[in-house]
């Protein structure tokens, strides 16, 4: 499957006093396109039973109030009932944030649980 693309555009309450988006709502963007990516493959089941267990950041440049924002998602690791998802977060041609985010499906008491075949087959 393509890579899943979100857009919006900064704004202004999303900016610091610094004029700058504020660290936090790269997760956010991330987010928002995790839920498009499962949408696209029709995985919003899966969606509500994943459990994000670690999140990397790392800046690049800044993004700020105005910027039109792309982020392109994929699913780059797949283990047995964890998944690995990188979002590249960028304003025109500048990659502002590239966030890494593991997930893992949990059953109904919040136990990991392996990935179905027909998942797996879905976040390649």
């Amino acid at each position: 499957m393509p890579v899943t693309v979100w857009s919006a555009p900064v704004r202004y309450g999303e900016v610091d006093q610094q004029g700058v988006v504020f660290n936090s709502h790269y997760l956010l963007y991330s987010d928002e396109t995790m839920t498009l990516f499962c949408r696209e493959r029709n995985m919003l089941d899966v969606a509500e039973r994943v459990h994000l267990v670690a999140s990397t950041l790392q800046w690049r440049a800044p993004a700020r109030w105005g910027d039109d924002l792309e982020v392109h998602a994929e699913c780059v690791r797949i283990g047995t009932s964890s998944f690995t998802m990188t979002f590249d977060i960028r304003a025109g041609d500048r990659t502002c944030c590239e966030v890494e985010t593991t997930y893992v499906l949990v059953d109904g008491g919040g136990r990991p649980t392996p990935l179905p075949d027909e998942v797996r087959v879905k976040l390649n």
